[in-house]
């Protein structure tokens, strides 16, 4: 019997067989013989047909069945992104019920690639909404713990559940959410111990690292990023990391000798490791990305060159008129190169790199301390914008509270 509903539906969405083919990942042939009702999807194929039909489960059952769902999906599904991330779940939900185990490969195989799309998107995306998403597929994770699962898919899902935890502990340091992150750094690492996955709990110590950094606290900085180095997988990108977070807490505490040292490890390091699949992937360091750490690095330190380095990110990286578009990286450049401007004596063009990256509203609140170092350093010079920038910093710190 012919599936009206669900081609009428495919139609409505405006899919053509082959397109929508496509989107489902099955040959055009294969929609045909669903739609003239001859053979029914396989379990596997439902979370894709959910998705590209914007349907639940339950709808998806009433479409196969010959019946027929509302002529456009609810608004919650199209207009509310939690709802979406709900409905990614409930595919989830699916998939796991019908396989062997309460867990299975396939569900792993999601939240790997779930994981992967979080850690690539964390460059662009605002903190305080990139949380919500690793929110719910962190008590998605947890919850799998309780299922009947098999002994390697046990480690999988502690892997996974350590590094949706890393991620949310970076994004509440981003956010200056102190004590949050601590908590999350410890449940990565705990997880982590118990997988015996050292990458992760390498990252957990770069990741405080930074966190105690942001705080002021240099000389622990330099510690913790020395014991990330230490558990590292020789040549991975946490290692690079880790040698760059130590050599900004050696700028800060004005080692120059350390500071130069770390400075040319990183490019040792990453000139080695090549570049990555996925350059926007937090948790791999692309080589692009020195230059951004080493105009920090130089700016803290007092180094002239520090102007140079932070002029090349904005030249690259930032989108000429929109500043609201910028990466986050365009946005710290722009602080450095004020830091540097003011070391220099030329103010007026210090003012302005550093309201520039105020106003872009990209500046995380994790670094409003580096911003205010601009603020501060402009009024004690007593120019006639110092006045100006204070009131432009005074706006992006009350707009996160």
């Amino acid at each position: 019997m012919r599936r009206e509903s669900f081609t009428n539906r495919r139609k409505l969405l405006g899919f053509t067989q082959e397109s929508f083919a496509q989107a489902v990942g099955v040959d055009r042939s294969t929609v045909g013989r669903w739609e003239l009702g001859r053979v029914d999807p396989q379990d596997w194929h439902r979370p894709a047909l959910m998705k590209a039909l914007r349907v639940s489960a339950d709808e998806l059952e009433t479409l196969i069945s010959g019946s027929s769902v509302p002529a456009v999906a609810p608004a919650s599904r199209t207009m509310d992104s939690n709802s979406s991330y709900a409905d990614e779940i409930e595919a989830l939900e699916l998939v796991r019920r019908v396989s062997a185990s309460d867990v299975g490969k396939e569900t792993i195989s999601h939240l790997e690639l779930v994981f992967e799309e979080l850690a690539v998107k964390y460059p662009t995306v605002p903190p305080q909404e990139l949380l919500g998403q690793v929110r719910k597929y962190s008590g998605y994770v947890s919850r799998l713990m309780d299922a009947k699962k098999t002994l390697s898919e046990h480690r999988q899902l502690l892997i996974l559940g350590g590094w949706f935890s890393l991620l949310g502990a970076t994004l509440h340091v981003d956010l200056n959410q102190q004590d949050a992150a601590t908590a999350r750094l410890r449940t990565a690492m705990t997880l982590a111990q118990h997988a015996d996955f050292p990458e992760i709990q390498a990252w957990c110590y770069e990741t405080d690292a930074w966190r105690v950094l942001t705080d002021g606290n240099y000389a622990k900085a330099v510690e913790l990023s020395q014991v990330a180095k230490q558990l590292a997988p020789r040549g991975s990108s946490v290692e690079i990391q880790a040698t760059a977070q130590q050599g900004r807490a050696y700028a800060r505490l004005g080692d120059a000798a350390e500071t130069y040292a770390a400075i040319s490890q990183v490019q040792s390091l990453s000139s080695a490791a090549g570049n990555p699949d996925r350059p926007e992937h937090h948790f791999q360091y692309d080589p692009a990305k020195s230059v951004a750490w080493t105009a920090t690095t130089l700016a803290w330190l007092g180094d002239p060159a520090a102007e140079e380095y932070a002029r090349e990110v904005i030249s690259r990286l930032a989108p000429p008129a929109d500043l609201s578009k910028w990466p986050r990286r365009v946005a710290s450049a722009n602080i450095d190169l004020a830091l540097s401007l003011v070391a220099g004596d030329r103010l007026d063009e210090a003012c302005n790199a550093a309201q520039r990256a105020m106003l872009s509203g990209r500046v995380a609140p994790s670094n409003h301390w580096r911003a205010l170092e601009v603020v501060r350093a402009v009024e004690r010079r007593k120019i006639s914008d110092a006045k100006d920038l204070r009131e432009v910093y005074e706006d992006m710190r009350l707009a996160i509270e």
